[in-house]
């Protein structure tokens, strides 16, 4: 039973993390800490940005939490940890991977899903100003994408 718990935590908080991600996204980097994602939107030199301190901060909560778990004071603290962890590595190589190409790994794609998460992506940098966005999620996109890209597709 124990472990079905976990595995139901860690899937529950992968999932959890596409809201977090998209709640942090229009409501923060887009609010009061813009200073830190403006070189998002508006690409400065250099491979690193400072919006890559999100990632950071999401790294050292599951840290935190996965560090709990083997110190005995937090019992689900591994798989909510991995939780963000797994969500981390998807964002990764979707965002940076896949959509920005921050590494040259994959170029094109005829697959309909990530056609439509790049389109989605593509609204919500059209803005680079904080304001007027769109888009704010990463890995559920809003179906009229989806439509887009199977139109495009034929």
């Amino acid at each position: 039973m124990e472990l079905i718990i976990n595995i139901a935590l860690v899937i529950g908080t992968f999932l959890g993390m596409e809201f977090m991600a998209w709640f942090m996204h229009k409501y923060i980097m887009h609010g009061f800490l813009w200073v830190l994602h403006k070189d998002h939107h508006q690409p400065e030199k250099g491979w690193f940005e400072r919006n890559d301190a999100f990632f950071v901060f999401y790294a050292v909560i599951s840290t935190g939490l996965i560090m709990l778990w083997s110190e005995g004071f937090f019992d689900y603290g591994f798989a909510i940890g991995l939780g963000i962890l797994l969500y981390g590595i998807a964002y990764f190589a979707v965002h940076d991977v896949f959509i920005h190409q921050r590494l040259n790994w994959f170029k094109r794609t005829d697959n309909i899903y990530f056609r439509a998460i790049r389109k989605a992506h593509k609204v919500h940098h059209k803005h680079l100003g904080k304001e007027e966005g769109e888009c704010f999620g990463m890995l559920l996109v809003p179906m009229k994408y989806f439509k887009e890209a199977a139109k495009s597709n034929r």
